[in-house]
């Protein structure tokens, strides 16, 4: 599912009906492929989260901190493909995260995809009770 953070305002649906969507998605995939442990685990999840919150409370509307930071913020995807290359992850995430990562090229993008990210693991603790 391609999600898009580039709207402005946001597609009405990105923090609901979408990151409902890719919670599902996630929970489906780390069932199907455990090869041997559980991945997805909230807890690995929430790492990817919370570094993405530091960025952005970093940041907050400065267009010129964004772009001192940029680099550091798409370094995320290299974190994400080596949790994947450990089985912590499956490649749905990573596919996911590196698509979001691709469209954050401004601090509204950026806080776009921390509340996404956020209704995603709203979600994710939903369906798993």
């Amino acid at each position: 599912m391609l999600i898009n953070l580039q709207a402005d305002p946001p597609v009405a649906t990105l923090f609901s009906e979408d990151a409902e969507a890719i919670a599902k998605q996630l929970d489906t995939t780390a069932q199907n492929d455990r090869g041997g442990k559980e991945k997805n685990k909230s807890t690995q999840i929430r790492r990817f989260y919370d570094e993405l919150v530091g960025w952005q409370d970093r940041i907050g509307n400065d267009t010129e901190k964004f772009n001192q930071y940029l680099a550091f913020i798409r370094m995320l995807n290299a974190k994400a493909a080596y949790a994947e290359g450990r089985n912590l992850v499956t490649q749905d995430f990573v596919q996911w995260f590196k698509d979001c990562i691709k469209q954050v090229d401004s601090p509204r993008t950026l806080t776009n995809f921390r509340f996404h990210f956020e209704a995603v693991l709203g979600f994710l603790k939903s369906i798993r009770g």
